[in-house]
């Protein structure tokens, strides 16, 4: 099946101002955000991608957009499943006070569980975008072939719950998992399971994800030789 390529947006206003964001219109990269967003081409030169897709918010559009220029062959597509979590009533507000809610507890030790006032649960965030990267991964395979490469530009939460899902954890524990503003995770989805190559990677991609067996699908025994 196809690689996919996780891309967290660059920085945001949101991020530097320490404000939770979510689907807030009107958020967008800072400085050092759209720096980020200027190296994406040369980090990903290397790629052959088949197709980007991305969160509708302009965060992640802005992320692209160099990418994009620079590849005017890789064709843009939108998903409103991959957007940021509603986080409801807490959309704009700063987490420096929103620690203090007792359901941030639960956001942290039992995220399964939490539900934003006004919005929606962390386990409906995880399933939605899910369903999104299958659905991906089946279309860009039925039409580049199962050695595609393409790249989806998203949120933190997303991604961490994406990464989760791919290694078979409880959601309850995917706060372990930490990705860096325009950092590139890397999944490759195989007939019988996903391998996790790369995680939060904020420097140059040089070759998709190396098939150890003839098969594609088994696990390389003692660690492997790494891609050529």
């Amino acid at each position: 099946m196809a690689t996919l390529i996780l891309v967290r947006h660059g920085r945001s206003t949101a991020n530097t101002s320490g404000v939770l964001a979510g689907r807030t219109p009107g958020v967008s990269l800072d400085e050092r955000g759209a720096a980020q967003a200027a190296a994406l081409p040369d980090r990903l030169a290397r790629m052959e991608l088949a197709a980007a897709v991305s969160s509708p918010l302009q965060r992640c559009q802005e992320t692209l957009a160099p990418l994009l220029a620079a590849r005017p062959d890789v064709p843009l597509h939108t998903d409103d499943r991959i957007s940021e979590c509603d986080y409801g009533d807490w959309s704009g507000r700063k987490l420096a006070e929103l620690a203090d809610e007792p359901l941030m507890t639960v956001v942290q030790q039992h995220p399964s569980s939490a539900a934003f006032p006004g919005g929606e649960s962390m386990r409906g965030m995880q399933a939605r975008a899910v369903d999104a990267v299958r659905d991906w991964n089946a279309r860009i395979e039925a039409e580049h072939g199962e050695d595609a490469v393409y790249a989806m530009c998203s949120h933190g939460d997303i991604i961490k719950s994406i990464v989760a899902d791919a290694l078979g954890m409880h959601l309850d524990l995917f706060q372990r998992i930490h990705v860096d503003p325009c950092s590139l995770t890397v999944i490759r989805y195989t007939r019988l399971r996903p391998f996790l190559v790369r995680l939060g990677d904020t420097g140059e991609l040089t070759s998709p994800a190396p098939r150890e067996s003839a098969s594609g699908t088994d696990a390389a025994v003692g660690g492997g030789a790494g891609a050529p």
